[in-house]
């Protein structure tokens, strides 16, 4: 089988394209064709394909960091609506490369939904895997800073996605993003979408709930390669966070918590607007055991997995199946995450790890002196979370779902 990947990056930049890259090796080992398609940049994985990629708007991978230029806020919001240029780029992929499927991980704000018409004009079934809530919310996170958690515009008061400035903290950014989203809900983009896979049940209620029909979506778990069927690890005195430094992933409450009880924590991340600074400022003066560690590539991320004693998912948004669960499962770390979203689907209070309360500081910081004083066996979490990944989540389990909807919309 031929099949097109589609993703607005071809380099690591997050958890959907670890996904993007992790699923074209386990199909190419499986004997079928991937043909990726994305856009153009410097930061990109060599690809023998990239001179058919997409034009770039400018080499930036966020908004808020390209330098707003008439022609890069032009071609910005005709890729956030609908881009004829990509349409015909993609049109022409797809006339020489002839895919049986169109497999997209991620085409919102920089590609654009009209490539999906590009596809069905050629009869090509076209398969989206949900990596967050772009559909039903203009930030994509059910989340704003004034309220937290919010469903306003799935519950249909998207106005005050306006009102709050829940898009870069802008009214102006806010509409456009509303906007964009009103056109494409005028468009139908998602009945033309023939699947949807979607990593949690806790997503795939929401998308139904917003209008999707049930036997579109298709709960395909992610995954994760083990390198090792027994990894060697141990269990040091310190908690572990992995993640992008931004305050819909709980940081402001994770520090409080850790503040509070003095347990060495390591954090390992980036933050893009700055917000690094606002979590050091916090700190000052206070007296801690906290260390900011910055980015670091998965290999270096390794060696402090295998020697965490848990790991921390302390997000206050809807986090979709986030791979960092995965990948401390793997190196029989349990998690301590917050009770919200698709993380009690992972997390399972004294098996996996332990939950706590949403954006209760005193409450995480209750289970990490558990953990730490051993109420709570780190170790006998991590042994089962290890003994649950092997089950569910390893590539096979997640091939197997995957091609047998592939073959459904072949056929």
């Amino acid at each position: 089988m031929r099949v097109a990947l589609v993703n607005y990056r071809y380099f690591v930049s997050g958890g959907p394209e670890r996904y993007m890259f992790n699923i074209k090796e386990v199909l190419e080992q499986h004997g079928h064709e991937v043909v990726p398609f994305s856009i153009k940049s410097s930061k990109n994985e060599p690809s023998p394909l990239e001179a058919e990629f997409l034009d770039t708007v400018d080499d930036q991978t966020y908004f808020a960091q390209s330098k707003k230029t008439l022609r890069v806020v032009l071609k910005s919001f005709t890729r956030m609506f609908y881009s004829f240029e990509a349409k015909k780029v993609f049109a022409a992929f797809l006339d020489k490369h002839k895919p049986d499927l169109v497999y997209i991980i991620h085409f919102h704000n920089k590609i654009s939904p009209s490539i999906i018409d590009a596809a069905k004009s050629r009869k090509i079934p076209v398969i989206h895997r949900i990596s967050d809530f772009q559909y039903m919310c203009p930030n994509a996170l059910f989340y704003n800073e004034k309220k937290g958690i919010c469903e306003d515009c799935l519950n249909g008061h998207s106005l005050t996605c306006i009102k709050n400035k829940c898009v870069m903290n802008s009214r102006v950014y806010s509409a456009i993003k509303l906007a964009a989203k009103k056109l494409h809900d005028f468009l139908h983009v998602t009945k033309k979408v023939d699947a949807f896979v979607v990593p949690s049940l806790f997503t795939l209620q929401k998308l139904n709930r917003y209008g999707i029909p049930m036997e579109k979506l298709h709960h395909i778990p992610t995954f994760f390669n083990l390198k090792q069927d027994n990894p060697e690890v141990t269990y040091e005195p310190y908690f572990l966070f992995v993640g992008r430094l931004e305050k819909q992933k709980g940081l402001m409450t994770l520090l409080k918590a850790f503040v509070k009880t003095q347990i060495s924590l390591k954090i390992i991340g980036f933050s893009n607007d700055g917000y690094e600074y606002e979590l050091k400022a916090f700190l000052a003066g206070k007296d801690h055991r906290i260390e900011f560690l910055g980015r670091k590539s998965f290999e270096e991320i390794e060696p402090y997995l295998k020697s965490c004693l848990c790991t921390l998912v302390p997000s206050e948004w809807y986090d979709n199946f986030p791979n960092v669960i995965l990948e401390s499962f793997a190196y029989k770390k349990a998690v301590v995450a917050t009770d919200i979203g698709s993380l009690p689907e992972l997390v399972v209070n004294g098996e996996t790890g332990c939950l706590f309360k949403y954006g209760d500081a005193d409450d995480l910081a209750d289970k990490t002196e558990k953990i730490l004083k051993g109420e709570m066996s780190a170790e006998e979490m991590g042994a089962k979370a290890f003994a649950v990944l092997k089950d569910k989540y390893v590539p096979d389990a997640h091939y197997a779902q995957l091609i047998a909807l592939f073959e459904g919309m072949k056929n």
